[in-house]
């Protein structure tokens, strides 16, 4: 039986196991970030959104709140913390920064940031009526263990793209979202993977 994941054992984790090296493969793209919200209970949660439906681009899909990098963004970090407010009103002092996991490459185009922050349970949140549908929270131990991850190749542009996809509750959680995960998993919690 595996012991339950606690904030301090997880910030000890990740402090103590950097992560890879970001691929270099990546051709130069337009920039964007997203916040990972750990969020600071004794068993810790991972804070997600459901995207609204009716947008043109990811419609209905479960996200990190995030987006692309403004010309008046002074960095990524400050990306993900802007789009954050904007998606989900969490505020910039709330977010305790904690680092970056590798970049990945989106399917629209975009060389995304993932940014892992420490929030506060309970905040106020309140999803942007144009953007977001929903926001929920996952305990992270659960979105953590790897074996709830299936995999799918797809063939896209000629070329084939390995996807996660896994199911919590009513959410199904896919692609690049469940790609940050996974990756968060095998950096601090590669025991879990069964």
């Amino acid at each position: 039986m595996t012991l339950p994941l606690t904030l301090d054992s997880f910030l000890t984790r990740f402090q103590l196991q950097p992560p890879p090296p970001s691929p270099g493969f990546l051709p130069a793209r337009r920039q964007a970030a997203v916040l990972v919200p750990i969020v600071a209970r004794p068993e810790p949660g991972l804070l997600l959104t459901r995207r609204a439906p009716w947008l043109r681009k990811h419609a209905g899909q479960v996200a990190f709140p995030g987006g692309m990098r403004d010309a008046s963004d002074p960095s990524l970090c400050f990306t993900a913390l802007r789009e954050a407010q904007e998606e989900i009103a969490l505020q910039a002092q709330d977010v305790r920064l904690i680092g970056t996991l590798p970049v990945v490459g989106s399917s629209s185009g975009f060389q995304v940031t993932p940014v892992v922050g420490i929030i506060p349970p309970d905040l106020p949140l309140q999803p942007s009526a144009d953007e977001v549908d929903a926001i929920f929270e996952m305990p992270l131990q659960e979105a953590l263990r790897l074996s709830r991850y299936t995999s799918l190749e797809i063939h896209r542009e000629g070329m084939m793209h390995q996807v996660w996809l896994s199911w919590y509750q009513d959410y199904f959680v896919w692609g690049m979202t469940a790609g940050i995960i996974r990756q968060l998993s095998l950096q601090i919690m590669p025991e879990l993977a069964t």
